[in-house]
């Protein structure tokens, strides 16, 4: 098993039901993969801040699954550098943005979307902190802060 980080492997960064059902190679390029250790890097540094295991449940996303799946276009999924993830023994994801956004770390996006958080490490580092509203048969809208 390639490992990413300590604790984050190359398996479940790329760890896809949809890739898999519509036999989509979801393998990273080498930019994407160097980018994906740089953010497991500070994926490690939230597990430490949060005192628990983290649970990825998206990482990487080749541009057809991002599209199978329906992402944004410019989707920092597609360049290894978002993660969407829980950490169920720390608490909400409300809970875990508050926490990330106390802390001082650098990050480019970090989203509560519903029953997750979606963080992202992409260069611009804007430190933008939004909530994600889902209505259906509406497109997501997102407000400022938590």
């Amino acid at each position: 098993m390639i490992q990413l980080s300590v604790h984050f492997s190359l398996e479940e960064a790329t760890a896809s039901s949809t890739a898999t059902r519509l036999s989509i190679p979801n393998l990273p390029s080498e930019g994407q993969r160097l980018n994906m250790i740089e953010a497991a890097h500070y994926l490690e540094q939230i597990r430490d801040m949060l005192g628990a295991p983290i649970y990825v449940d998206s990482w990487l996303r080749v541009p057809a699954l991002n599209t199978a799946i329906g992402g944004a276009a410019k989707s920092a999924h597609m360049d290894g550098w978002a993660i969407d993830f829980t950490c169920p023994a720390f608490g909400t994801p409300q809970e875990i943005v508050r926490r990330i956004q106390d802390s001082g770390l650098a990050f480019d996006q970090c989203i509560q979307e519903g029953t997750w958080v979606h963080i992202s490490f992409a260069p611009e580092m804007r430190q933008q902190v939004l909530t994600a509203r889902f209505t259906a048969g509406k497109p997501t809208t997102y407000s400022m802060g938590v």
